[in-house]
C-alpha cells in the first residue's frame, strides 16, 4: 500500500472530513460507473456509492486496509452492489409471492386465510425474540445475508451471529411448533439452520 493512501486513511480515522471528501471527489465518478456495471441503474449506482462513503465514515475507527485506497474502495463498492442485487432478488420474490395471492393463481379462501394466520403467528413469534436475535434472524431469513455479511453489518463476530441464529431458531420452533407442518409446506427452508 502506498504511503499516501495510509496517510489518507489515518486522517479519516482521526475524523478528518476533508480527507474523506478528497477520496470522494477523486473516486466518485469512476465508482459510480463501476457500480452501474453491476446494477444497470444510474440512480441506484450513485446511491450505493454515496451510502458506501457514509459507511466508511461511520466505521472509520474499524477500517484496516492492506491495499491501495483505490482497490479498497472498489472492493467496498463491489460488495455493496452484490448485497443490493441480493436484496433486489428478495424483493422480486416477495412481489411474485404477493401477486400470486390475488390475481394470477387461483387459491381457495381457506389457503389464503391459513397463510394470513401463519404470517401473523410468525410476526408474533418474532416479537418474542430478543432484539439482536430478531435482527440477526431477519437479516438471515428475509434479506438472505450470509453469517459473515451479518457480522460485518452489525459489527459482531460470526460466532455471535451463529449463537443468535441458534437461539432465534430454537425460540421460533417452540413458538410455532403447532404450525411447523404448514410452515414447511408454505415456506420451504424457513426454519432450517
Amino acid at each position: 500500500m502506498q504511503n499516501i493512501d495510509q496517510e489518507i486513511f489515518n486522517s479519516i480515522k482521526l475524523g478528518d472530513e476533508k480527507a474523506l471528501e478528497m477520496l470522494f471527489h477523486e473516486y466518485y465518478q469512476p465508482l459510480c460507473q463501476f457500480a452501474f456495471s453491476f446494477l444497470n441503474d444510474r440512480e441506484e449506482a450513485e446511491e450505493v456509492v454515496q451510502n458506501s462513503f457514509v459507511r466508511i465514515w461511520e466505521k472509520r475507527q474499524e477500517i484496516s486496509i492492506q491495499t491501495s485506497a483505490k482497490a479498497y474502495l472498489y472492493r467496498v463498492i463491489r460488495n455493496s452492489c452484490l448485497n443490493e442485487l441480493k436484496h433486489q432478488k428478495v424483493k422480486i420474490q416477495h412481489q411474485k409471492w404477493s401477486t400470486m395471492d390475488g390475481d394470477g393463481m387461483e387459491q381457495s379462501s381457506d389457503s389464503m386465510a391459513i397463510r394470513g394466520e401463519l404470517e401473523e403467528k410468525i410476526k408474533q413469534a418474532m416479537q418474542k425474540l430478543p432484539e439482536q436475535c430478531r435482527l440477526v434472524f431477519s437479516l438471515s431469513r428475509f434479506e438472505d445475508l450470509k453469517y459473515k455479511e451479518i457480522a460485518d453489518q452489525l459489527n459482531i463476530s460470526v460466532k455471535t451471529v451463529e449463537n443468535q441464529m441458534g437461539k432465534a431458531l430454537k425460540i421460533m420452533r417452540q413458538e410455532l411448533k403447532e404450525y411447523l407442518p404448514l410452515i414447511l409446506l408454505l415456506l420451504k427452508n424457513f426454519l432450517d439452520p
